[in-house]
């Protein structure tokens, strides 16, 4: 059981995914000052039909903001799949999947592709619950191994990860040949 104050994480609805879409957006644009080329609203609708499709594949959790139901957990880890809880604010979400890349592994890798927590609620725990529910997910689902990315230029992602266990293991190496226009 959660407390009142403590956001619960569950699994998103198809409610959740104009918020979500509007979170990803606001995540892509501030991504912007680490360096990030992804265009923020440019890719709202690409966005849009990545976030119902993880909905519907349950590869994706929200941080709710507050408690419905008296707290208690619906008996799935603390994920709720019956949209009741829509009303309540999102204030984070994770999104992961296992590796489906088409090569042959001694291990099975679970990605976090997106982890977001609203700027006002960063430093409360919300982003380690979210990636903690995202581990206990891919592990269930047979993960031996995560993998995630941060933009190097972003040291406090970079440092949340560490603290959480994560370590160098690609490095991407990058040259600008053109303008970027």
């Amino acid at each position: 059981m959660s407390k009142p104050d403590e956001p619960r994480i569950v699994a998103a609805t198809v409610d959740d995914v104009d918020a979500i879409t509007d979170r990803w957006v606001a995540l892509a644009r501030g991504q912007r000052r680490h360096g990030s080329t992804l265009l923020a609203s440019a890719n709202r609708a690409a966005v849009r039909e990545w976030v119902a499709r993880s909905v519907v594949t349950g590869e994706l959790l929200v941080a709710r903001d507050g408690e419905k139901g008296g707290g208690e957990n619906d008996g799935n880890g603390g994920r709720s799949n019956d949209g009741a809880d829509a009303e309540d604010p999102i204030v984070g979400f994770v999104a992961f999947s296992i590796e489906r890349d088409g090569y042959e592994r001694d291990r099975t890798r679970g990605v976090v592709s997106n982890l977001f927590v609203t700027p006002e609620r960063r430093g409360e725990g919300i982003g380690t619950a979210l990636l903690a529910a995202a581990e206990r997910e891919l592990a269930d689902a047979g993960a031996d191994a995560i993998a995630l990315e941060a933009l190097a230029d972003n040291e406090r992602a970079r440092s949340f990860y560490a603290d959480h266990g994560y370590d160098l293991h690609r490095v991407e190496l990058r040259k600008e040949i053109g303008d970027g226009e």
